[in-house]
C-alpha cells in the first residue's frame, strides 16, 4: 500500500497474490479492518479487485478480477454503442488466438471505442467473409493460417513488402475493400530491434522454409544481411525460397542447404533464426538440430516459437555461450503495428511493455 503504482502494475500484468484473512476470533473488528484495506486497494487498482466471502470457513479474500470476454483484465469500462468500431481475426482455427488480448487492451489503454473479436471462417466462405466485413464497415482485420495467401485475390491492393512475400496478415479498410499488409515481418524486425539484434552485414542461419521462416528470409534480405543460409529438411523448398528472395532483391544473398548439411556452414559466429514448429508446446523436448557443436557457431538464437517461453533450441544456444530470445515480442509487435495501421496512431513503448507482460502471463498460464 506504500507503493500504489507498483501495486497497480502488479495487478495489470497478473502478478497478484491474494490477500486473505481468517476472522474466527474478533470477527467484527477484523472485518472492519479488512474492509478498510479493501477500499484502499480497490481505489489504487482502479476497481480491478473484488471481495469473496466464505462464511462457513470464516475466510475472506480479496481477489483479482477474472479475465472478461474481451481478453483483458477486470472491468474494461468499455461502453459499446453506435460509435463502437469493430476489428477482428479471420482464420481456421482461431480458438487459440491471443490477438484479443493485444487489441482490446490497446483499445482500453488508449481510450478507443473499439472491440476486437475472432471469426472462424471456412475456406469456401473466405471471399464472402471479406466482402461481408467491408459491407459491415469492419475497420480492419488480421488474417491467420491458412489464409495468408488465399486472401490476396479478394483485396484491393497490397503493400510493396507484402507483395514481395506473397502473404498478408493485416487488412486495412480502403475505398471499395481492403489493402493487405504483412505486419509479421515488421513485427519480427521491431522485436529484434528491442533485443538489440542488428541484421545489416550479418550472417544468418535460418532453420526452416515455411510461412514464418519465409517472412524472416525476406526481412533479413530487406535489411541488408550479408548471407542467409536457409536450412530445411526438403532442399527443394529451401531452393525455391532462395530463388524468390534473391530475385525479389536483385542479389544472391540466400544460400539453400539441406538441414543435414549444417556441418558445412562457415566456422564463425552467426545469428540463428529458428522458424520451424519443432519444439512447440507440447513437444517441448524436440529440437531441429541436436548436435551441440552446431550451437557453438551461434552468438544469438531467435526462436519464433513463444510457447514454451524457453524452447530446447534456446537452451542449447545458451549452453553454448550465446544469448536467446523467443517469438512473443514478434507476436506483440505484429499486433501493435496492425493496430497502428487501423487507427493511425503510434502506440507508446510503455504500453507495449505492459501488454507484453500480459501475454507472458497468458502463455505461462
Amino acid at each position: 500500500l506504500q507503493k500504489p503504482e507498483e501495486l497497480r502494475h502488479r495487478i495489470s500484468v497478473g502478478r497478484w497474490l491474494i490477500l486473505y484473512i481468517c476472522f474466527k476470533n474478533e470477527k467484527s473488528k477484523c472485518m472492519i479492518q479488512f474492509f478498510q484495506i479493501f477500499i484502499i486497494i480497490k481505489s489504487i487498482t482502479q476497481n480491478c479487485v473484488y471481495l469473496n466471502f466464505d462464511f462457513d470457513r470464516s475466510y475472506c479474500f480479496i481477489r483479482k478480477r477474472r479475465k472478461n470476454i474481451f481478453g483483458t483484465e477486470g472491468n474494461t469500462g468499455m461502453k459499446i454503442d453506435g460509435h463502437t468500431r469493430l476489428c477482428g481475426l479471420i482464420g481456421n482455427p482461431v480458438e487459440h488466438t491471443l490477438s484479443p488480448v493485444i487489441h482490446n487492451t490497446l483499445a482500453q489503454k488508449l481510450s478507443h471505442n473499439l472491440v476486437y473479436v475472432p471469426f472462424l471462417v471456412e475456406k469456401e466462405n473466405l471471399g464472402d467473409a471479406i466482402k461481408g466485413a467491408y459491407g459491415l464497415h469492419v475497420l480492419g482485420m488480421n488474417v491467420t493460417v491458412p489464409y495468408k495467401s488465399d486472401v490476396i485475390p479478394y483485396l484491393q491492393g497490397m503493400d510493396e513488402l507484402a507483395e514481395k512475400i506473397g502473404a498478408v496478415n493485416t487488412l486495412v479498410s480502403v475505398k471499395n475493400g481492403y489493402k493487405g499488409y504483412n505486419t509479421d515481418i515488421l513485427g519480427l524486425y521491431r522485436a529484434m530491434q528491442s533485443e538489440e539484434i542488428s541484421l545489416a552485414g550479418e550472417s544468418v542461419v535460418l532453420l526452416g522454409a515455411g510461412g514464418a521462416a519465409r517472412a524472416a528470409a525476406f526481412l533479413c534480405a530487406s535489411k541488408e544481411a550479408k548471407q542467409i543460409f536457409v536450412l530445411n529438411r526438403s532442399i527443394d523448398r529451401a531452393e525455391a525460397l532462395a530463388d524468390e528472395v534473391n530475385k525479389a532483391f536483385g542479389r544472391k544473398c540466400v544460400c539453400p542447404m539441406a538441414m543435414a548439411d549444417y556441418e558445412k556452414l562457415p566456422e564463425k559466429k552467426m545469428l540463428a533464426i529458428q522458424g520451424t514448429s519443432v519444439g512447440l508446446h507440447p513437444n517441448v523436448d524436440d529440437v531441429v538440430i541436436e548436435d551441440k557443436e552446431f550451437y557453438r557457431r551461434i552468438h544469438t538464437g531467435f526462436d519464433l516459437i513463444y510457447k514454451p517461453e524457453e524452447t530446447r533450441f534456446m537452451k542449447l544456444v545458451k549452453e553454448a555461450g550465446g544469448r536467446s530470445c523467443n517469438g512473443l515480442k514478434m507476436l506483440l509487435y505484429q499486433g501493435i503495428i496492425a493496430y497502428e495501421l487501423w487507427n493511425r496512431v503510434e502506440v507508446p513503448e510503455e504500453t507495449a511493455e505492459e501488454i507484453y507482460e500480459l501475454l507472458r502471463e497468458r502463455v505461462k498460464g
